[in-house]
């Protein structure tokens, strides 16, 4: 019997974790369950693979005792405490966790009160309007499960992309693997040229699988490398190579999955034609269907196999992208603008983008007096050490929703530990601040003459997601006016994949901003990139002044502003466009309190 994929491994703990909730089991042992899933789901190696090598404790999350149901598992093909729990439960009752709103703990409540088990006893009860007497579920809970079905709720659902910061990490471990095994492999002095194209190419939000593109003397030893990476799971489709018609063909393709469920495809092409396929394969589609219009009125017809020439019948294979685009009368157009955005307009010029050496304050993160793991001191040494001026310390504030909050008499000793920290640390400015909440009126959770004292504060909504796009709006543009909101945090609130955004309409939100002098940040955690590329670009229109923050809750991830840098270039903005890229002295002044 082959080995179990990590993904079959991870969704059996997943399914453990549900089992456990809706056992009545303690919250630490659900938790274990469901942190062990991820661990699995993301490895970038055979979990199975890794227990036979007594190495599977070495993940993170991973102990004893998950180690050994992997190892029952893999001895049985199945695992005892997944089949007994299976039992307790009908199997439909899983099935409910997984609507929004509705986790183990409510979906059991429902089934203790009116034996739903299922979607479609979950479905006939909102409609026969039963859920509404229910204890701690309403009228309103019912209205939304019976939103929740109109919209394709418990339908078969496709696999969710991939987010940018995991899949990045994996496509540049294959390219620089193949790049290193495939020139040796090869045998040519030549070597081997490696590039991702697609949407990871584009630093797109998320990405459904990985292009992997490649030149080399050699395509069967490339192909063979590639099946014989670590990341490949075993088992998985390896694909055919192509015999070349000619010897300067050199072509071959291959299709494989990885350990965490991740489509690669390779297509390797000779030399002369290395420039046309990347082109073709970075995309975006949008962007390829204007480029062959553009190409047409020229008499020109472009692919991925060359440009045809009408006029002469001849084609030309480009070993380079910039061959391409120069053949096309264009300038080489970076991989993020390329989404049919304005960058096949009549005299379009390639902006300067914002990259991370541009930064020089990060205005967003947090410590241990909320839920960060580094001490204001250490948050401002490692900021230092990244090249920053200034730093602004924001811990959540008094009611944002999920413990660990900063109540107001902690506030007063943070800003005492803030201006200590200026005192021992030299080469920073560190600023103290907060993250406060954003309450249903626009107001926020401390009091003013509190606010007034900070040097920073960037507000953001935390509770009350639900309200409608008017209360929401008034909300929001309340916050903007507020006279010590310097900024908003994540203002739409969307977490990638897994939560759409607030209601609100952000034309309005953008016009206050800009009123006010109230800046909008991109927030840089991975899920959020919040502004979006396409909401940050409409904002900067707008007159707003963008921040790149990086929310980091802890020292080793204020390098996350990677990814709201990847953001803003997407936007098409520069360090010209984006307010953190100022110096401290000439940032401080466009502060509300200045």
């Amino acid at each position: 019997m082959p080995d179990p994929p990590n993904a079959t491994i991870a969704a059996l703990f997943d399914e453990l974790a549900d089992l456990y909730e809706l056992d009545g089991a303690v919250v630490h042992r659900v938790l274990a369950y469901r942190n062990a899933a991820k661990a699995v789901r993301e490895a970038p190696v055979s979990v199975a693979g890794l227990h036979r090598q007594r190495r599977a404790t070495e993940l993170p999350g991973i102990g004893k005792t998950l180690d050994e149901k992997v190892g029952q598992l893999l001895e049985t093909g199945s695992i005892p405490a997944v089949e007994k729990l299976r039992a307790k439960f009908p199997a439909g009752l899983v099935d409910l966790t997984r609507l929004p709103g509705l986790g183990p703990k409510r979906a059991r409540a429902l089934y203790d009160q009116l034996g739903i088990d299922s979607l479609d006893a979950l479905r006939a009860a909102a409609q026969t309007h039963r859920l509404r007497d229910v204890r701690g579920f309403g009228a309103r809970f019912e209205e939304a499960v019976l939103a929740a079905f109109a919209a394709g709720a418990g339908e078969q659902e496709q696999r969710p992309r991939t987010l940018l910061h995991k899949a990045l990490p994996v496509g540049e471990g294959i390219v620089e693997a193949l790049r290193a095994t495939g020139g040796e492999a090869a045998g040519d002095a030549d070597g081997v040229r490696v590039e991702l194209a697609g949407s990871v190419r584009r630093l797109a939000d998320s990405v459904k699988d990985l292009d992997v593109i490649a030149a080399t003397p050699d395509p069967a030893a490339l192909v063979a490398a590639f099946a014989a990476l670590d990341v490949v799971e075993e088992g998985s489709s390896r694909g055919d190579v192509e015999a070349p018609t000619t010897p300067a063909a050199r072509t071959a393709q291959a299709r494989a999955r990885t350990h965490s469920g991740m489509k690669v495809d390779l297509r390797v092409v000779a030399p002369d034609q290395f420039g046309n396929l990347l082109q073709h394969l970075t995309g975006s589609k949008a962007h390829n269907v204007a480029l062959r219009e553009a190409a047409v009125r020229r008499g020109l017809h472009v692919s991925e196999y060359g440009i045809l020439d009408d006029a002469t019948g001849e084609t030309l294979r480009c070993a380079t992208e910039k061959e391409v685009y120069a053949r096309l009368g264009l300038p080489w157009i970076p991989p993020e603008l390329r989404e049919d955005r304005g960058e096949m307009a009549p005299g379009f010029a390639v902006p300067n983008l914002l990259t991370q050496e541009d930064l020089r304050g990060d205005l967003h993160c947090h410590t241990v007096a909320s839920d960060g793991r580094n001490t204001v001191e250490e948050m401002a040494r490692a900021a230092r050490d990244r090249g920053l001026e200034y730093l602004a310390i924001t811990d959540h504030s008094a009611t944002h929703g999920f413990g660990n909050h900063v109540t107001a008499e902690e506030l007063e000793r943070q800003i005492e530990r803030v201006a200590a920290a200026n005192a021992r640390v030299e080469g920073i400015t560190v600023l103290a601040g907060t993250e406060g909440n954003i309450l249903p009126d626009g107001s926020l959770d401390y009091p003013d003459e509190l606010l007034a004292r900070l040097d920073w504060v960037i507000a953001s909504v935390h509770t009350a997601f639900a309200m409608g796009e008017a209360a929401m709006t008034q909300r929001m543009v309340a916050a903007c006016e507020h006279p010590w909101v310097d900024a908003l945090g994540h203002p739409t609130g969307r977490r990638i994949e897994s939560r759409q955004p607030y209601a609100v309409d952000l034309d309005a939100l953008f016009a206050a901003a800009a009123r006010t002098g109230t800046m909008l940040e991109i927030n840089s955690s991975a899920d959020r990139r919040d502004l979006s590329d396409v909401h940050a670009r409409a904002a900067f229109a707008a007159g707003v002044s963008i921040l790149v923050n990086s929310d980091a809750h802890g020292a080793n991830t204020l390098g996350t502003t990677r990814w709201g840098v990847a953001t803003a270039r997407r936007a098409w903005l520069g360090p010209e466009q984006v307010t953190n890229a100022l110096p401290w002295e000439a940032f401080a002044p466009l502060r509300k309190r200045a």
